[in-house]
């Protein structure tokens, strides 16, 4: 996974002002759509266990924050 990413999600995790900036919303916004795609996962198979992937567990938490909330009635 391009490091790039990986650190401006871990830098986002890390000071909340920075869901401020477009730059780290749109890095938010990238790992969501790979996971939606399916190149990455919140966890893996490793083994006997299952590896946890912090930095995309840590992008979808910090998605919430970063989307529009709209009230839908039925």
């Amino acid at each position: 996974m391009p490091e790039k990413l990986v650190a401006f999600i871990n830098k986002a995790w890390d000071s909340r002002d920075l869901l401020k900036d477009d730059q780290y919303c749109q890095a938010i916004r990238d790992v969501v759509d790979l996971l939606d795609k399916g190149r990455v996962r919140v966890a893996e198979p490793a083994g006997d266990s299952w590896k946890v992937n912090e930095w995309v567990k840590k992008a979808v938490i910090l998605y919430f924050p970063i989307q529009k909330m709209e009230l839908t009635e039925v």
